[in-house]
């Protein structure tokens, strides 16, 4: 599942209420950003979710998620 759709038909103020440390003005500055540069943007985010889906793998493959929560309990345990 894609991690960046966050904010489908979100508006600027609902997002800025929800991020209360961006002004509303940068949101609206990043919409705009976004839809002049819509294929760069989707782009750079496709290679970073590629980037995070292979991290992820290499680290399951080293320590698979099955069993963790028995594993991390017999820790604390011993």
């Amino acid at each position: 599942m894609p991690r960046r759709r966050r904010w489908p038909g979100k508006t600027p103020e609902s997002i800025h209420n929800a991020y209360q440390t961006v002004s509303l003005a940068d949101v609206y500055a990043i919409f705009a950003y976004y839809l002049r540069h819509r294929a760069e943007v989707e782009a750079y985010l496709a290679e970073q979710e590629r980037e995070g889906a292979e991290i992820q793998f290499g680290i399951e493959a080293n320590d698979p998620p099955e069993g963790l929560r028995a594993r991390i309990l017999a820790r604390l345990e011993s």
